[in-house]
């Protein structure tokens, strides 16, 4: 019995473990930490974004199977936003979109 507890807690464990593809941590326009593979080009716009406009806040990407997703921390304004959604390189489209048979 106890074996089934510790196994249904190892589940759900990994179940809702926060677990994004990349962060990046931004404090005052300065970027302070970064995580996993981020695009050279994601990472320059990113960049320039904070100098122009400095803001301090967390970015992270996850990815399923379907799509890539985009969650900033609350203190990162909603123009600022914006802006790093137009310059991140993944787009949500199905890679099925267009073709036909």
């Amino acid at each position: 019995m106890e074996y089934v507890i510790i196994l249904a807690v190892a589940v759900i464990f990994l179940v809702f473990k926060d677990r994004p593809v990349m962060t990046m941590k931004f404090k005052d326009g300065e970027l302070t930490h970064s995580k996993g593979e981020i695009p050279h080009g994601f990472l320059i716009g990113c960049k320039e974004i904070a100098h122009k406009q400095p803001f301090s806040g967390q970015i992270k990407v996850y990815k399923n199977r379907f799509t890539t997703k985009l969650t900033f921390s609350k203190t990162v304004p909603s123009k600022v936003k914006q802006r790093i959604h137009n310059v991140f390189p993944h787009t949500g489209t199905n890679k099925k979109q267009g073709r036909r048979a």
